[in-house]
């Protein structure tokens, strides 16, 4: 302020007088002040995402930190689910995870099932998991085809919606539905396998056995791919169990962890399958690269279970899939179940009271969890790496809402 005054004066000054005006010298030489900038990414509806805000604050492009501001596709399932009956909360189900409505589906009925100490049916039970890995697939047809437009490839997209249209083809020729499916009832299913179904799997598996081998090629191993997936967002695995992360984003740390392996459910310890994890041959562990690399991963594992799905499944079983079915549903007591969804742990906490309407149902939803992670994978990066690494979470906002 001194100087600015004493600049006015001799400016002043010399406006009164015949001398020559002249520049007055500065005190101090002029310094460039730089700030941290608050930029909103959203919010907004990144493809099939769901509807997020990110309050990113950035120095120049580094991040510096994230803030994920959520709550845009909450639609009250919880309170709604207090006022349906148990069957009627499976269509909310379907719409939490919209992605993997089956995966969520047997998720619920699973854990009131438990409840109850209900036995399903073996037929049953092999029709679940064909359509449970069937929609793992399909669901990561989707988490890897957006990835690689995230990271500016557009083709690999084109080529995994192509096999996940079979995919809900058999879907909608067994319940009519090609979305939303209400077909997983609790004690059993809406509809008998339709007799297409397995015969267009054995060919399903064979074309998604050369699509895996064609997105490798054209994404995973592509050099630019692997540049701007590589090293960033490393997720340490101390922090990613501490932070309660699940699914491809733990396992891609290098932790094998999965519920259908570690405490399984329905009739998965008869399927030989690997834990698909992380590996530091081709990038670090617990980066994007990794994530990316467990769900390709993961895809090639499904398919092994659907094959010996195949040369398991009791065809000549004639028993009702709805044989199981109790007429009046009304468990008392509490119970926390978990199975693996395409996005990790997806656990229920339901508690009956010998009502046929729940008196409270928490899901425990694992794309909520991994995202929480998203500030601490993020600092530091640039603004660029900033959309690799949100689009290697794989969230669904409906999951994490709800």
């Amino acid at each position: 302020m001194p100087e600015i005054l004493e600049r006015r004066t001799i400016i002043h000054s010399t406006l009164h007088t015949s001398a020559p005006i002249q520049e007055p010298e500065m005190v101090e030489p002029r310094r460039l002040h730089t700030e941290e900038m608050v930029l909103n990414v959203g919010p907004q509806h990144p493809s099939t995402h769901g509807v997020l805000r990110l309050e990113v604050i950035l120095d120049g492009e580094l991040v510096v930190d994230v803030i994920p501001h959520i709550g845009y596709l909450h639609r009250c399932f919880e309170k709604h689910a207090e006022h349906m009956t148990y069957p009627q909360v499976i269509p909310y189900v379907d719409r939490m995870d919209y992605i993997a409505a089956m995966s969520g589906e047997h998720g619920y009925v699973t854990a009131v099932e438990r409840m109850m100490n209900i036995e399903v049916p073996e037929k049953v039970e092999y029709i679940r998991v064909l359509f449970a890995e069937l929609q793992r697939i399909a669901s990561h047809s989707i988490a890897i085809g957006t990835y690689g437009l995230d990271a500016g490839a557009f083709t690999p997209f084109l080529y995994l919606f192509r096999d996940r249209e079979t995919i809900l083809e058999m879907f909608e020729k067994t319940c009519g539905a090609r979305f939303l499916y209400n077909y997983m009832w609790i004690g059993g299913l809406s509809h008998d396998l339709h007799p297409d179904v397995l015969p267009m799997c054995r060919e399903f598996v064979k074309q998604s056995r050369a699509t895996h081998k064609e997105i490798n090629n054209l994404l995973t191993f592509n050099h630019i791919f692997m540049e701007r997936t590589a090293g960033i967002g490393v997720l340490d695995p101390q922090v990613a169990i501490n932070g309660g992360a699940s699914g491809p984003m733990l396992r891609a740390c290098g932790v094998k962890w999965d519920v259908r392996k570690n405490d399984p459910y329905s009739i998965y310890d008869r399927f030989d399958f690997d834990v698909a994890v992380g590996s530091s041959e081709y990038a670090t562990l617990g980066d994007s690269f990794n994530r990316h690399w467990v769900r390709m991963q993961e895809w090639e594992q499904s398919l092994n279970i659907i094959e010996q799905i195949l040369e398991q499944y009791p065809i000549n079983d004639t028993t009702d899939v709805q044989s199981a079915i109790p007429k009046r549903i009304k468990p008392d007591g509490e119970i926390y179940s978990r199975t693996e969804t395409p996005r990790g742990e997806l656990g229920f906490y339901i508690v009956g009271k010998g009502d046929v309407k729940p008196w409270r149902v928490k899901p425990r939803s694992p794309a909520f969890s991994n995202l929480s992670l998203l500030p601490l994978i993020s600092r530091g990066y640039l603004i660029a790496d900033l959309i690799v690494i949100l689009g290697s979470i794989d969230i669904v906002l409906g999951e994490i809402d709800r």
